[in-house]
């Protein structure tokens, strides 16, 4: 009986040894994995939106080749806490994962996108700006600005910064010896993208690249040689631009920097931003034209899935406005295109007009790969929307915005149809809300919320709202303040209910909120100068060494 059961596992390892390489060979067909993302794109910067100004043919190529996704938010609409949602597919409240509340940490990252692929065997590797920390503990500092703060070891190949970057390619470690042939960063990056594939070509494996673009993010330094591209062009002005466009809005909205400071949109300098902001899309655009070309010339264009997003978008002074964090359509609403050459072309009928998000990355990148997805996971895969535009992955989105001035905090909710924005700083103001039905007023000019005609919309959207803050106070992580925050977020609770959800720093912060910001901007500035004098200082030492030097060896 031993020896039948032996021979039976002698020749079922046989069996399994013969099989390997060709279960080897099927796992290598497993799409190879590109995702772009740009920084701070507005919607309407590409060409396939309907804006003849723009000129970005490699991305509207993309879009007619793959499937549009015209409804695209980003659930937090700012870089640091949206990155970490890209790559874990999770709500900003369950990654604690934002400037001033907290770093993403080591455990959550373990279930990102790119370290479970990267376990399932693909060769992966990481370009341009990471944009946010990872760290052992929430408690820790939410600054990425040196390599230690970055899980540089989790990828194959690194091309990666910390902090902002600088659009001078020298000034990028990871990228610097691009610089002669590149030296604005935005095209280097897809020289190190093209770096990348030469060395996937040589791998028995399937390869998983995120390219993260610094473009277009401020200051606005766009590469010269682009510099005839706009240079005739005069800007249309949108129909919710300036002062006219803001009269409607909450008094919360204008009550932080994007209102109050920033202001590279208004009227006196509106055309020469906007040309330089369009002028820095335009270079994006063309590194994903090498990005493309070098799929094709090494013979990877066919079984490669690309991902094309933005990590929010841009107000460019619409409702009179600059920057992005709020909830209106500009600064959230980005651009979103998924392109797999293995599915045969939609033609026209390739826009998808349910609501969707950039939480959907991570559950599509899952699905492609064939890796499990992880059930706390809040985005869908977008796969079956490749096959049916017309279908849906998700009922409704949340739009969060927990940082920044104390006014400006919001929670707001997105539907194909409808949005509702809730405000509940209540101190020297009034809570109160907004309802914009999208497929009349995309520009969110008419404020429903106190319209008897909608108070049916009104009623659906606050359940939508209810239900999704009560997910919220169940799911939280327990750090960063967002248990409190899902407290503020509660309707039904008062002010001084909300607020005693806070310590007291933060409790001051909002209710002395304008002389804390001052407070805070002060000593931003007072920092800044003492880091210019230590540069100063060590640039002075430098040259003196350098002199001493020279005189040694004449």
């Amino acid at each position: 009986m031993r020896s039948r059961k032996f021979k039976n596992n002698i020749a079922l390892s046989l069996f399994s040894l013969a099989i390997l390489p060709a279960l080897s060979h099927a796992q290598d067909k497993r799409p190879n994995i590109v995702l772009l993302l740009t920084d701070d794109q507005s919607y309407h910067s590409v060409g396939y939106s309907g804006n003849t100004q723009v000129k970005t043919p490699h991305i509207d190529n993309l879009a007619k080749q793959g499937v549009i996704f015209d409804r695209a938010y980003d659930t937090t609409s700012i870089c640091m806490a949206s990155r970490a949602q890209v790559f874990t597919g999770l709500y900003e409240y369950k990654t604690g994962a934002n400037f001033t509340h907290g770093p993403l940490t080591t455990e959550k990252w373990q279930q990102s996108y790119q370290v479970k692929l990267r376990d399932a065997g693909y060769f992966t590797g990481f370009v341009g700006k990471f944009g946010f920390a990872v760290k052992e503990s929430a408690e820790a500092k939410s600054a990425y600005k040196k390599d230690d703060d970055l899980p540089i070891s989790d990828f194959d190949v690194w091309y990666g910064w910390p902090s902002q970057g600088n659009y001078a390619t020298a000034k990028n470690k990871s990228v610097a010896k691009f610089a002669k042939e590149y030296p604005h960063t935005t095209k280097a990056v897809g020289a190190a993208s093209v770096d990348f594939f030469k060395q996937a070509k040589e791998k028995d494996q399937p390869f998983l690249l995120s390219v993260s673009f610094k473009a277009p993010h401020k200051a606005f330094t766009p590469d010269p040689a682009y510099d005839d591209v706009y240079a005739d062009t005069v800007w249309d002005e949108p129909k919710n631009f300036g002062e006219a466009g803001a009269k409607h809005i909450p008094e919360q909205a204008k009550g932080g920097r994007q209102y109050r400071t920033m202001k590279d949109f208004v009227p006196e300098k509106y055309q020469k931003n906007m040309r330089k902001y369009h002028q820095l899309v335009y270079g994006v655009d063309q590194a994903v034209g090498m990005i493309r070309d070098e799929l094709e010339k090494q013979g990877l264009a066919d079984n490669t899935v690309i991902l094309f997003l933005s990590d929010n978008g841009y107000s460019l002074g619409a409702h009179n406005m600059s920057g992005k964090v709020l909830p209106y359509e500009e600064p959230s609403r980005t651009p979103m295109v998924v392109y797999d050459p293995r599915l045969p072309s939609l033609g026209d009928n390739n826009r998808v007009n349910s609501v969707t998000s950039n939480l959907d990355m991570a559950p599509t990148i899952f699905e492609l790969a064939g890796v499990e997805t992880p059930n706390n996971v809040d985005g869908k895969s977008l796969l079956p929307l490749l096959k049916d535009p017309d279908g849906k992955v998700q009922d409704s989105v949340l739009l969060i915005n927990t940082w920044g001035s104390s006014p400006t905090h919001s929670l707001a909710i997105v539907t194909d149809k409808y949005k509702y924005i809730y405000w509940p700083f209540a101190h020297n103001m009034q809570a109160t809300e907004e309802l914009y039905d999208l497929s009349k007023d995309s520009l969110e000019m008419v404020n429903l919320a106190k319209n008897p005609e909608y108070a049916s919309q009104l009623k659906m959207m606050h359940a939508k709202f209810d239900a999704s803050v009560k997910t919220w106070q169940a799911e939280t992580v327990s750090t960063g303040n967002y248990p409190a925050f899902g407290k503020m977020y509660q309707r039904d609770l008062s002010w001084e209910e909300k607020l005693s959800q806070f310590d007291e720093r933060l409790q001051r912060k909002y209710i002395d909120w304008q002389t804390e910001e001052k407070s805070e901007k002060a000593n931003r500035k007072k920092n800044q100068k003492n880091k210019q004098k230590k540069q100063k200082k060590k640039k002075n030492k430098n040259n003196s060494d350098a002199s001493v030097l020279t005189k040694e060896t004449m």
